[in-house]
Formats: structure tokens, sequence, C-alpha cells
């Protein structure tokens, strides 16, 4: 299984605006600490938005904070949300099918299967316990690193 760049990004900006729970980051901070494309984040970010994770502010000095405790954002939960597309397989899109054996083929339940215990498996996990097991003081000192950081 391998996340979407979608979802990957969102979970990378939650961590970054975790890491700074005191004050508004804003795009161009996250994009420059990351090195990825500001358009890019701003969809990213209305999806977050969207699915309740971060509260928007527009304007000169607008950008994101969480709009829930770290403890709250379950991963499996933001995972589902942020993934555009669930499908290991093409069979899991009855519209775009070709396989020829779909109907009675026994991999399509195995592979959902896993699909499903691979996003319970997050959704034992929490924003929090990301940013527990990085230490806000790494985290801060490594996105101070990151060449175009301007925090």
């Amino acid at each position: 299984m391998q996340l979407s760049l979608h979802a990957d990004y969102a979970l990378r900006v939650l961590v970054y605006a975790g890491t700074y729970p005191d004050r508004v980051v804003s795009t161009q901070e996250i994009s420059n600490s990351y090195g990825i494309s500001k358009n890019h984040l701003v969809r990213v970010v209305q999806t977050l938005a969207a699915s309740g994770y971060v509260n928007v502010s527009a304007g000169r000095n607008g950008g994101i904070r969480l709009a829930r405790a770290p403890e709250l954002i379950r991963l499996g939960e933001l995972v589902r949300d942020a993934e555009p597309n669930m499908r290991l397989v093409e069979c899991f899109d009855k519209a775009t099918n070709t396989c020829p054996i779909a109907k009675v083929c026994g991999l399509k339940g195995m592979l959902n299967e896993a699909l499903l215990a691979f996003v319970a498996s997050l959704d034992r996990y929490t924003l929090a316990d990301i940013l527990n097991r990085s230490g806000q003081k790494k985290l801060l000192s490594v996105f101070a690193s990151f060449p175009g950081y301007t925090a």
C-alpha cells in the first residue's frame, strides 16, 4: 500500500501545525520547510479544513491551526479522509474494472481485508503519538535547519 502525496502531505501539514500549537502557521512556511509546492499544499489544506482538522484564516497574517487537539486526530481517520483512492487493485472500482475473473476471484476479499487492517492499525494512533515520539524540540530543530525555513 502506498499513500498518495495528498495523504502524505496531509500528515506532514498536521505534524507541522501540531509542532507550533501556539500560533498560526502559513502554507508558505510549511511549503518552505518541507520543500513542497505551495499550490499543492493549498489543496491539501482545503481537504484538511473541509474534514475539520484545521481552521484556516485568510489574509496577510493568515494560515492554519489545528481545529482539534492532537489526541483527537486519529491517523486512520485522516488517511480515509485525505486518501483519494483506496483502491489497491483495479477490481476495487466496478466502473473501471476490466479484470475478467473479478466475479470469481478470491484475491479481492483478501486485499480488502488487508486494507481494512492497515487503516485499523493507523486508527490506534493519533497525531499526539507522532508528536510525542518525534519530540517537539527535535521537530523544531529539524524544521529550523531546512533551507527556506521562515518561521
